[in-house]
């Protein structure tokens, strides 16, 4: 038995799950792994986040934080944060992904209450006793620059890319000055069907259950529902779209004019972010399914262009980056920076 194993091992005795069935859940991009642990007709969730990959404080404390406030964030039953273990409450496997592939007709019911909850904690605002980092220009620039550092190189060279980089970070600049972005509410920043559990057998806000919020800020309050709304891995119509932006503004009270700027803003960064991302993990880390996804990445973005804001944006990439190089890439080599 390796350290790490026996290290579970002595977490899951001194938890009350000793002897344990342990059923590894499937992967997924980062360095996290999740088991089910069974005992004795009991459920629960292990965090494997190895601390010299992970950190897990950021989980532990805004999960606390989530559970306590009555929002249906999996209660931390039991932790070993130096270690990077934590033991959680099983939500179940019914992912709004999973019950989108088989049910039909709960599309509406699901993305309205996923909506509704992030209509509900937006009211509530920023709580300054609650630290987190901020969603600032710096950050949102820092994110977007990766697709300058890890897209451009593979479609035009590493000189080239290297070349245009301060165009594409001044014409970021003036987008983000003119957008006046929010940082007053708490953003979950990955918020999106394979994160969202439904638990219909709970009651408003709590029907919806939430995972993998551990890179939470405050932001703006655009930012989660252009997660939901553009997601990178499910197709989510247009109709379906457009109606649940209505019902969000709708809901949360938000200036509609405002709103809308800031959705086009931050769909245009998160999905820049979101192309960069994917080569980097084919690139760097040889996850090359991800890049099967960037068709419809590239759609998120060039909807979000449309917004007169980002004319400019759109004229450099229409120059630079043509629709042919929008699709599915192959990728040259390693990495091409750290």
């Amino acid at each position: 038995m390796n350290d790490r194993a026996e290290r579970i091992r002595e977490f899951l005795n001194q938890s009350g799950f000793a002897d344990a069935e342990l059923h590894p859940l499937q992967g997924d991009a980062s360095f996290r792994r999740y088991i089910r642990i069974r005992k004795s007709g009991q459920s629960a969730m292990l965090m494997d986040a190895p601390p010299e990959k992970e950190n897990v404080q950021p989980y532990l404390a805004i999960a606390n934080y989530l559970h306590k406030a009555g929002y249906s964030a999996p209660e931390v039953l039991a932790h070993d944060a130096a270690g990077g273990l934590l033991l959680l409450e099983d939500l179940g496997d019914d992912s709004f992904t999973s019950v989108l592939k088989t049910q039909s007709g709960v599309e509406q019911e699901l993305y309205a209450a996923a909506i509704d909850v992030l209509a509900e904690w937006h009211k509530t605002g920023r709580d300054d006793n609650f630290i987190l980092p901020e969603y600032d220009d710096a950050l949102l620039m820092k994110e977007t620059c990766l697709f300058a550092e890890w897209y451009l190189p593979q479609i035009m060279g590493k000189e080239m890319a290297e070349a245009l980089h301060p165009e594409f970070v001044a014409l970021w600049e003036g987008i983000l000055a003119e957008a006046r972005l929010a940082t007053d509410t708490w953003v979950h920043r990955d918020y999106h069907a394979d994160n969202l559990m439904w638990l219909p057998k709970r009651s408003g806000a709590q029907r919806v259950g939430l995972l993998d919020f551990q890179d939470g800020v405050y932001g703006d309050a655009a930012y989660d529902v252009v997660s939901l709304l553009e997601d990178a891995r499910r197709d989510v119509s247009q109709p379906l779209a457009s109606s649940m932006l209505e019902h969000y503004i709708a809901a949360s009270g938000a200036d509609r004019e405002r709103f809308l700027t800031s959705y086009a803003v931050l769909g245009a960064q998160r999905n820049s972010k979101i192309i960069g991302i994917f080569c980097r993990l084919a690139a760097r880390d040889g996850k090359f399914t991800y890049l099967n996804y960037l068709p419809r990445v590239w759609r998120h973005l060039e909807r979000d262009l449309a917004h007169p804001l980002l004319l400019p944006l759109k004229t450099w990439l229409d120059k630079h980056v043509p629709g042919g190089q929008r699709g599915v890439i192959t990728v040259q080599g390693l990495a091409l920076t750290a």
